[in-house]
């Protein structure tokens, strides 16, 4: 799993490549009335993230679906990005059906499987993934496809010419810092249960590392964001407890009211635990901040596996549920 992490801007100049290479068979020029991305766990999260993103650019609805099903609205007028890595999800496969039979748009991200042969089957946008690793490790290679698509029909603009090449050469600058700072805070999260909060625009990234940490590290944690855990997880804050660290992931850019909500939570937080991180992004652009954040969160997981002696890899109750699954 490190050596996925060491490579990272790699893999994004790859995707960048896959990107720029793809040509889609439904026309630019097609309008839609809502957009639906469907996927789990680390094929999914990628469309959290541009959905924060996207949330005050685009004029039409754009929703994450995590499920079997999709909205009912889904129809003729519907954009539907079908992701799963392995193109053997269940769920997701289930969904891409619906997508058809409601003669949806669609188009897929995936690396193989059963997806990309019914992409293949009927006809279908689907833009092909390296194979072979971990779906939480490739989130650069789904996330710019992801992007790639909005760009094509003309659902944002700009990020993949200039946002990710400044992205690629901040880390690849940070490079090492980032890991410095990545075993610092590791070492912090050693025995304890971390608690992250973001700013809502960043509650994709608090989802991705919570993710991470439940994968990579084996430790189960939770997030929140805020402002909206000011109107009740906050009320939860009542007994001492030093085995719970909190993790704020802060950006410069944050809404001034939404960092003052911080500043006056970290006061209610350490009425209760002595132990919280600030983690804050780097960069000029939201996904400078993004994949900033990625990357030195990417690292904390693998650094808190190492001290925790498991591996970051091995994904074991996993498979044994998909395998159970298999049998019914």
């Amino acid at each position: 799993m490190e050596e996925l992490i060491i490579r990272f801007t790699t893999q994004m100049r790859e995707a960048l490549q896959i990107a720029g290479k793809y040509k889609f068979r439904v026309p630019k020029s097609t309008k839609f009335q809502n957009v639906i991305l469907t996927g789990l766990g680390g094929s999914g999260i990628a469309g959290s993230i541009v959905q924060n993103y996207v949330f005050d650019k685009i004029k039409i609805p754009f929703v994450v679906n995590k499920d079997y099903f999709l909205p009912a609205f889904v129809g003729k007028e519907s954009l539907v990005i079908v992701s799963s890595y392995s193109g053997n999800t269940e769920e997701t496969i289930a969904a891409l059906e619906t997508a058809i039979k409601a003669k949806a748009t669609v188009v897929c991200i995936t690396s193989g499987g059963k997806i990309a042969e019914l992409a293949a089957k009927k006809g279908i946008d689907c833009i092909e993934l390296p194979a072979g690793m971990p779906p939480r490790s490739c989130i650069g290679y789904s996330m710019l496809q992801v992007l790639r698509t909005f760009e094509h029909f003309g659902l944002c603009k700009g990020v993949l010419a200039k946002d990710v090449p400044a992205a690629i050469e901040l880390l690849d600058k940070e490079e090492k810092d980032i890991r410095r700072k990545a075993k610092t805070i590791a070492a912090k999260l050693l025995g304890k249960l971390p608690i992250i909060y973001a700013a809502s625009d960043y509650e994709g990234m608090a989802i991705r590392f919570r993710q991470q940490l439940n994968e990579n590290s084996k430790v189960l944690t939770w997030h929140h964001a805020i402002p909206e855990m000011n109107h009740n997880e906050l009320v939860g804050w009542r007994d001492k407890d030093p085995n719970k660290v909190v993790v704020l992931l802060r950006n410069e850019t944050d809404y001034d009211r939404v960092q003052t909500r911080m500043e006056i939570n970290k006061k209610v937080f350490k009425q209760y635990t002595p132990n919280i991180i600030e983690i804050h992004s780097k960069g000029n652009s939201y996904f400078e901040r993004i994949f900033y954040l990625i990357h030195l969160t990417d690292y904390v997981s693998t650094e808190l596996a190492k001290l925790r002696e498991v591996d970051a890899t091995e994904v074991a109750v996993i498979d044994f549920l998909k395998g159970s699954l298999a049998k019914v």
